[in-house]
């Protein structure tokens, strides 16, 4: 006989009315949140396979009367999308090894070596995390401005090691990892930065795999900062160009609108739907102490 994990509700108390309700109700409540999310997703996609005279009539079909699918190849050359899609694999790289390096090597320091006043850093990390991102935009813009890199990768790469987050959940996580583990490797001679490289950082590939999703996440999605630091198209990543290009533009049929944001929405659903137990496991082992 096959075995389950015992739940909240057991078999016997889920023959109970009054559980069989609430039951019942909780998942009308998550079949309702599924079908919310579901649904622009799916009128995104389906709409892509119209002709253009049937997306914009009235009453609207939810599937195509006649299905298109020239929409993608026209989407596909209307505007540059290999060169944006590799200048947010380019933001994202950059992103993502400022998150390893300076970021891992800022939360292993707090963790692991003592430092003099380390509680008030963390401390002031933390605090950090209470003040509104609209209020040091601008800052941001007018230092990077100072030190000439609007136009340049650098300009996303230089705040992305400035995260207070991802280096509080860095941080947590070395917390966890075993003390004698660093000692037995400066008993055979490592030092601070060999430690970190052949101790931590291998131990640290779950939560760097989830930090990586965040990060991939946010340099695919993110259209506004990119907006204001960037304006060539040699330099500009996927979601400021369609925000530019499609979204903006009146004089592109409807249906090759939608083909082109089905093509944007697609990656990142794919990239988590994979990873998402990384996810899961990365966050959980921050807040696990070993």
């Amino acid at each position: 006989m096959k075995s389950y994990d015992r739940g909240i509700l057991s078999r016997y108390d889920l023959q109970r009315t009054p559980n069989k309700i609430v039951y019942g109700i909780m998942l009308l409540v998550i079949t309702l949140m599924v079908c919310s999310m579901l649904y622009p997703i799916l009128v995104t996609l389906f709409n892509s396979f119209k002709n253009n005279v049937e997306v914009n009539s009235f009453p609207p079909h939810f599937l195509p009367q006649k299905w298109d699918f020239t929409t993608f190849s026209k989407g596909w050359h209307y505007i540059k999308l290999p060169l944006f899609f590799r200048n947010t694999m380019i933001i994202f790289a950059g992103n993502m090894f400022m998150t390893v390096i300076v970021l891992g090597l800022a939360s292993f320091s707090l963790s692991r070596l003592n430092l003099p006043g380390g509680r008030a850093i963390g401390f002031f990390f933390l605090a950090a995390l209470f003040i509104p991102p609209t209020t040091y935009i601008i800052p941001n813009f007018v230092n990077l401005k100072n030190l000439g890199m609007l136009g340049t990768f650098q300009a996303f790469w230089l705040p992305a090691g400035a995260n207070a987050f991802f280096l509080l959940l860095l941080k947590n996580f070395f917390d966890g990892i075993s003390m004698e583990l660093f000692e037995a490797g400066r008993m055979d001679g490592a030092s601070d930065l060999r430690l970190f490289l052949r101790i931590a950082l291998p131990l640290s590939v779950p939560i760097f795999s989830t930090l990586a999703i965040f990060v991939f996440s946010t340099a695919w999605n993110d259209w506004f900062w990119p907006s204001m630091v960037m304006h060539t198209d040699q330099k500009r990543p996927l979601a400021t160009a369609i925000y530019n290009y499609v979204i903006n533009v009146r004089r592109l049929d409807t249906n090759v609108k939608f083909a082109m944001l089905t093509m944007v929405m697609l990656p990142p659903i794919a990239v988590f739907l994979f990873f998402q137990r990384f996810i899961i496991r990365g966050l959980h082992m921050c807040g696990v102490k070993g």
